[in-house]
């Protein structure tokens, strides 16, 4: 049996199920929840993991334990929670998955009436009474209700054709081949309709729904080799890949190269500032491409923490007309303050569709930064380490600028560093992007050492 976990943040509950998740835990924080909004309704929705049912039966029963009613909308993407949400005018929102972590893990992420993830403010009020077990719970008569909903995808969908920065005209007329991964995930059905909506010729690999993760969940490069074969083979012209819960969108260019979850961003950002003026906010761990993009356009770029929630309050704050996270995560406000993977794909092929580029030709005209990624588990004495360090970061890099914003962030002459907790997962993760791919490497390597000894 894993060594048990939970963690709690406002990124959510999260935890490796049987092992420090289980549906005492859903039932209670679903119960705290309750307790917090007094009333109303709570839009359910879930990934398609195994645990996904069984701890939705038990939100179910703790949100209607304290007289909450329950708008169960099925498998679905996260966005497409948020939308319900917002749409029905609902108290607020659970979705129940894990994102990128292993399919052991499941967790339940919570949104307030706005759609929006719960704030810290709102989520230390939830998770303390999750602590003081206080529930408001009520008697039978006035148990809540449950309702089944099944149509919020193709609701979805239809709101993001609606959207005036997709350019459906030109990507129909581009005739776009494409293969989607959506790794058995929430995205399965999502992904591929709406593609077809816009005109495209798609073929789909990993779209059971069935929650088989057979790669890595996160849509990073190593794990989308079998989609690049796909590209090649079907003589695609892009391939698109997300993960568990679609809130995240990664590319594989026409040539069968993944070319980053990062860039999915810079190409969402350039089409919006090209075209609506207004700031940019993005996460301290985005790569500078994404700030490049912005500025060419005359967009001011914000930076957050870490984490889907800071970066939409943040959003909020300096009025943003797009954001999002290096993850592949693209938060287009016009249309909800979330991550959303069916809006990454329409404005990244609006982008290829108005300037009339194949992807690796697009991907071409984009910053080029030499960007490391790494994580390990993190160490007891970890934040002790993390002082040391920052003492000692002019042995690494030259004339260091320092940011505690969020971790312990450094930019120098040849580019940055980041090294943080991970509040998903008990790791840490370092992240080196530099202008020599060399010295990216030999940092990278360096630094890690420092922490991992």
């Amino acid at each position: 049996m894993p060594e048990k976990t939970l963690i709690i943040s406002t990124s959510g509950v999260r935890g490796i199920v049987g092992s420090g998740l289980d549906p005492a835990v859903a039932t209670n924080f679903a119960a705290a929840f309750g307790t917090f909004l007094k009333k109303g309704t709570v839009v359910v929705g879930r990934d398609s993991r195994p645990s996904g049912e069984m701890l939705k039966q038990a939100v179910i029963s703790g949100l209607q334990a304290t007289g909450i009613n329950v708008i169960d909308i099925g498998i679905v993407p996260t966005p497409t929670v948020e939308i319900a949400v917002t749409e029905l005018k609902a108290a607020g929102g659970i979705c129940i998955t894990a994102s990128h972590n292993p399919a052991i893990w499941n967790a339940l992420k919570f949104f307030n009436r706005r759609g929006e993830f719960a704030t810290p403010e709102q989520f230390d009020k939830i998770e303390k009474l999750y602590k003081s077990e206080n529930f408001s719970f009520v008697p039978s008569k006035k148990i809540g209700k449950v309702k089944i909903q099944t149509d919020w995808i193709a609701k979805h969908i239809k709101k993001t054709l609606a959207l005036k920065a997709v350019r459906k005209s030109a990507i129909a007329g581009r005739k776009f081949k494409i293969v989607v991964d959506a790794i058995n995930g929430a995205g399965s059905l999502a992904l591929p309709d709406l593609l077809r909506k816009l005109g495209a010729k798609v073929y789909c690999i990993n779209c059971n729904g069935d929650g088989n993760f057979v790669h890595g969940a996160e849509p990073v490069p190593k794990n989308l080799k079998q989609l690049g074969r796909e590209v090649l083979k079907r003589k695609a012209d892009i391939g698109l890949a997300t993960d568990p819960d679609a809130d995240r969108l990664a590319l594989v260019d026409e040539k069968g190269k993944a070319i980053g979850e990062e860039l999915t961003l810079a190409i969402a950002v350039r089409e919006i500032t090209r075209r609506f003026k207004g700031p940019t906010v993005i996460n301290i761990s985005t790569s500078k491409v994404t700030a490049d993009e912005a500025v060419k356009s005359g967009s001011q770029v914000y930076y957050s923490k870490v984490g889907e929630a800071n970066v939409v309050q943040m959003m909020l704050k300096k009025k943003a007309v797009i954001g999002g996270e290096g993850n592949g995560g693209v938060i287009y406000p016009t249309f909800h303050a979330g991550r959303d993977a069916l809006v990454a794909a329409a404005l990244v092929l609006s982008c290829l569709a108005g300037e009339k580029k194949k992807v690796s030709d697009l991907a071409a005209t984009l910053s080029r930064y030499y960007t490391m990624k790494t994580k390990a588990k993190c160490p007891a004495n970890f934040n002790r380490n993390l002082k040391s360090f920052e003492n000692e970061l002019e042995k690494f890099v030259d004339n260091p600028r320092i940011s505690k914003l969020d971790g312990l962030r450094a930019d120098f002459p040849q580019g940055w560093l980041l090294v943080r907790k991970s509040k998903t997962e008990p790791i840490f993760r370092l992240m080196v992007e530099t202008n020599n791919a060399k010295f990216s490497r030999e940092l990278s390597k360096k630094v890690m050492n420092y922490f991992v000894k």
